[in-house]
């Protein structure tokens, strides 16, 4: 089969490997018929998972048919198309019982972490009971691909966390696909008032048509000033952290309010300055972690009610063959308008029919 390899920082090669073998009785192999990239991907291109070893093919998103299962699954069968989710959950550990299946002690990000994932023809999925999702016959299969992982993780680990609640004034700092899906589910409970933050203009102009009340472009460093005079001083109740990086930390951290929140979304490469000599008596909380996912079957369910369009977050349609012109264009994202880029499986693979019968 053909896959993305990532071999080192800024390192990545579109080549042919062996396609994937059950290992457990409970793990499905699925072909791949839509994927798509994260910004976590691109922190690993840049070095910064250090989890993520040489030779180790990328990516945590996709829907997909299911071609082979194990006789430990029971909640799907060959044939069924599925949603894969970012995150792998046994089920059956203390930490997914607790429903905290980010740290399931067999799975949690696993996927194009420290196991191969989804950006090629196949992935095997562990845990398939735990951590694959029927998709309807009559779904929007392509915004399904938004529900592996920026959905839940906006709401989960933004919104939620952040503690985002009707009336409140929020910040989304960072305007990319995660950030955007902070603001889509932030609009589940009715903030009064959200401020966008990005230094991209193009990704404002999206946060506006998709309920943002304020942008602010940062490109002169001045946002948290401008967030500041338009709260008179206030600050705002959530700040969403959604970049990933030092400047980012610091916009959030100069404009949440006395008693406050701060949910981080952004995968931090690089140390942060917490200045608690300023911090300490502002009543703040911080919360920063992985997705678990469990908010995906309340999202399906949004979305086949049309009260959820994860669909507006897909900016590009590539084949699954132009897997490296497609990390050209995430990751030169404003020079190309990106958001989402969709990839569908271009390729013909010899044996397909075989392997599902």
């Amino acid at each position: 089969m053909k896959a993305l390899v990532y071999y080192g920082a800024g390192q990545q090669q579109w080549e042919d490997r062996p396609e994937p073998k059950l290992s457990a009785q409970t793990d499905a192999i699925v072909r791949i018929e839509n994927t798509t990239i994260c910004g976590t991907d691109l922190h690993i291109m840049k070095g910064n998972v250090p989890t993520v070893a040489s030779g180790r093919i990328l990516g945590h998103e996709g829907v997909g048919m299911i071609e082979e299962i194990g006789s430990g699954v029971t909640e799907h069968k060959v044939g069924d198309r599925v949603l894969i989710s970012c995150i792998t959950s046994c089920g059956k550990c203390a930490m997914c019982k607790r429903g905290t299946y980010g740290h399931c002690a067999y799975g949690g990000w696993i996927l194009g972490n420290t196991i191969d994932g989804c950006q090629a023809e196949y992935v095997r999925i562990p845990h398939a009971d735990g951590s694959l999702y029927q998709v309807p016959a009559n779904a929007d299969q392509e915004s399904y691909v938004m529900l592996s992982d920026i959905l839940p993780t906006g709401l989960e680990v933004g919104v939620l966390e952040g503690n985002v609640k009707p009336g409140c004034t929020l910040a989304i700092v960072g305007a990319g696909p995660v950030g955007l899906a902070a603001l889509m589910t932030a609009q589940f409970y009715s903030p009064s008032r959200i401020f966008m933050i990005d230094l991209d203009d193009n990704r404002l102009q999206v946060s506006a048509s998709l309920g943002a009340t304020d942008i602010i472009n940062n490109r002169d460093g001045n946002a948290a000033a401008e967030v500041m005079s338009r709260t008179k001083g206030v600050g705002v109740d959530v700040v969403i952290e959604a970049i990933g990086t030092p400047s980012g930390w610091d916009v959030c951290e100069n404009i949440v309010a006395a008693g406050g929140n701060i949910a981080i979304l952004g995968v931090h490469g690089k140390s942060v300055t917490l200045h608690l000599e300023h911090m300490w008596k502002r009543n703040f909380t911080m919360t920063a972690g992985l997705v678990h996912t469990s908010t995906i079957p309340m999202l399906m369910a949004a979305v086949q009610a049309g009260r959820l369009q994860p669909r507006k977050l897909i900016s590009h349609h590539l084949g699954l063959s132009e897997m490296r012109h497609a990390y050209d264009v995430f990751g030169h994202a404003a020079s190309h308008h990106a958001l989402k880029v969709l990839m569908t499986n271009d390729i013909s693979i010899s044996g397909h029919k075989d392997r599902a019968a």
